[in-house]
C-alpha cells in the first residue's frame, strides 16, 4: 500500500499531544482553599486530606446469618448442645457462653464471648432448649471479624479523591459527619464570534447556533464545578478584553471556544499577551489543532477551537485532566484497549487522531470498532453515535480492516 501524503495542516514545531498533557499538568497547581462539609452534600468534592478510620468495621465479631452461636470445638463431644440466650442486632447477648452451651443469633448479632462459629439456623432443629446440630461447623464459619472491613486507624480515603455515593456510605459507617473537601473550582466560560446566536432565535445568512458553549457548560456541571458563564462575545477587541479581565478576577480557570486561530478578528492571542503569558498554541492534534494554553494574572486560561468536535475533543483529552488537578483532584487515567478495527480507517502522518469510534465485543471475545462515518471536525453528530475514540499515533498512515488499534471508551463523562 503506497505511503499516504503528510497531513497538510501539520509542521515540525507543532507540540505533541503527549507532551501537551504533561506540560498542562505541570504547570497549574490544585486550590489550597479548604472548607468543612456535611457528608449529606459531599458527592462530587474532593476529599481534602487522608480520611482514616478512628473505629473497626464491625465494631465487633458478628453473625453472618440467622443461626446460632457457639464454640466449634463443643459439637466434636456431642451434636446438642443447651440454648441459654439470645444475641440480636442492637441487643447482644449479655455474658459469656460456657462450654456445652448455644445462643440463638441473628445476622449483625454481635458474637458473644467464648464462640467462635454460627450454624445457620437451616442446618438446626430445636426441642426446647435443646438445640440438635445436623452438621459441625469450622471455627470461624458464619463469623465477621471485628474490623474485616475497615481497620482503626486504616486510611480510607487519600487526599484528591472525588466523593462517590458509596464512598459517603463508608464515610458514614466508620461515624464521620463532616469531611474536609477543596472548595469548588470556579471556571468562566464564553464563546467567541459575530455569528453564534443562541438556539431558539432565527438565523440569518452566515449565522450559526452556538453548541459549543451548552455542551461545555453540561460537561463542567458535570465535573461538580462552579461555571460562570458569559454567553457569547462579539469579535470585538474591547468587549473581549473587558471579558478576559472580569473572568480573570472571578475564576480560577477561563475556557473560550472560538477566536485562537489565525484569522484576522481572532484576537484572543494579541489580548493573551497584553493581560498575561502564552504557555503553548498550537497542537499536532486532529481534531484540535488551534488549541491554546496561557496564563492569567490570577487564573488559566483555555482556548479551544471553534469547530464543536475540535473543540469537544480538546476539552475532553487535555482539559480535563488540567481542571481536575486544579480542582486538588488527583487525575484519573483514563481506560484504554486493544481493538481489532473492522473497516479501513484514513489518516495522514503528522497529527495524532482522535477518531470517533463505536466498538463490541465479538463472539471471539475480541475487541472489534469502527468509525462512525464522516470525522469532519464540525460533524458533532460522529461523537454523538460513538461511545470511544480511536486513537491513532501521529506518525501512522491509513489503518486497514483487521489492524491493530487502541481505543478508549467514553467515561461517564461523555455518556
Amino acid at each position: 500500500m503506497p505511503t499516504p501524503p503528510v497531513d497538510q495542516c501539520s509542521a515540525p514545531d507543532l507540540m505533541p499531544v503527549e507532551q501537551a498533557i504533561d506540560t498542562l499538568l505541570s504547570s497549574v497547581e490544585p486550590l489550597s482553599a479548604i472548607e468543612s462539609c456535611s457528608v449529606f452534600q459531599a458527592q462530587g468534592r474532593i476529599v481534602a486530606e487522608t480520611v482514616s478510620s478512628a473505629i473497626n468495621v464491625p465494631l465487633a465479631n458478628n453473625s453472618a446469618m440467622d443461626g446460632y452461636a457457639l464454640k466449634a470445638a463443643d459439637l466434636k463431644q456431642s451434636s446438642s448442645l443447651l440454648l441459654v440466650g439470645s444475641s440480636f442486632a442492637g441487643r447482644p447477648f449479655d455474658g459469656q457462653l460456657q462450654a456445652g452451651q448455644c445462643i440463638r443469633i441473628m445476622t449483625g448479632g454481635v458474637l458473644p464471648a467464648g464462640a467462635d462459629a454460627v450454624v445457620m439456623q437451616e442446618n438446626c432443629t430445636a426441642n426446647g432448649d435443646t438445640i440438635e446440630f445436623l452438621q459441625a461447623p469450622r471455627s470461624g464459619e458464619n463469623v465477621r471479624y471485628a474490623g474485616e472491613d475497615i481497620r482503626l486507624g486504616q486510611a480510607v480515603l487519600a487526599q484528591g479523591h472525588k466523593l462517590s455515593a458509596v464512598d459517603i456510605g463508608m464515610l458514614c459507617s466508620i461515624g464521620i459527619s463532616q469531611v474536609n473537601v477543596y472548595r469548588r473550582l470556579k471556571v468562566a466560560l464564553f464563546s467567541t464570534g459575530d455569528e453564534l446566536k443562541p438556539p431558539g432565535t432565527a438565523l440569518r445568512p452566515g449565522e450559526i447556533y452556538d453548541s459549543n458553549r451548552p455542551t461545555l457548560h453540561c460537561l463542567l456541571d458535570k465535573m461538580g464545578v462552579e461555571v460562570i458563564d458569559l454567553g457569547v462575545i462579539a469579535d470585538h477587541k474591547d468587549q473581549l478584553r473587558d471579558a478576559f479581565l472580569h473572568c480573570d478576577q472571578q475564576a480560577d480557570a477561563l475556557i473560550t471556544s472560538g477566536g485562537v486561530s489565525v484569522g484576522e478578528a481572532d484576537y484572543t492571542k494579541e489580548i493573551l499577551q497584553q493581560l498575561g503569558k502564552i504557555g503553548f498554541w498550537k497542537l499536532a492534534m486532529k481534531p484540535g489543532k488551534p488549541f491554546a494554553f496561557g496564563y492569567l494574572p490570577n487564573s488559566y486560561f483555555f482556548g479551544l477551537p471553534g469547530n464543536p468536535v475540535s473543540a469537544l475533543v480538546t476539552f475532553y483529552q487535555l482539559v480535563v485532566p488540567t481542571l481536575q488537578k486544579i480542582a486538588g483532584m488527583t487525575p484519573l487515567a483514563r481506560t484504554r484497549l486493544p481493538a481489532i478495527a473492522s473497516e479501513e480507517l484514513r489518516k495522514r502522518p503528522g497529527r495524532s487522531d482522535f477518531q470517533r469510534g463505536h466498538y463490541w465485543v465479538a463472539a471471539n471475545g475480541q475487541i472489534q470498532v469502527r468509525g462512525t462515518g464522516k470525522q469532519g471536525s464540525g460533524i458533532l453528530s460522529s461523537i454523538a453515535q460513538a461511545n470511544c475514540f480511536i486513537l491513532l499515533e501521529q506518525q501512522r498512515g491509513d489503518v486497514l480492516a483487521g489492524e491493530n488499534v487502541v481505543i478508549e471508551p467514553y467515561d461517564e463523562l461523555l455518556r
